[in-house]
């Protein structure tokens, strides 16, 4: 399954972990994904947001 916002795109970015003596090594900043429950053309589906939708209030939780 793909690590990408399923509202706003969010995906993976690569960077550099740099220690205190500068060595760089590389790494990946993955998006802080959430499984939510929420209605898509009036059905009641699973999607993968990201925290930051999440708290802009872009997607509405359902209410079991």
């Amino acid at each position: 399954m793909a690590a990408r916002c399923a509202v706003c795109g969010k995906g993976p970015q690569s960077g550099y972990t740099v220690s205190h003596s500068h060595i760089r090594n590389k790494r990946v900043f993955r998006p802080n994904l959430q499984q939510v429950r929420t209605t898509v053309d009036g059905q009641n589906v699973r999607v993968r947001v990201c925290a930051k939708c999440l708290k802009a209030g872009k997607v509405q939780r359902v209410v079991a």
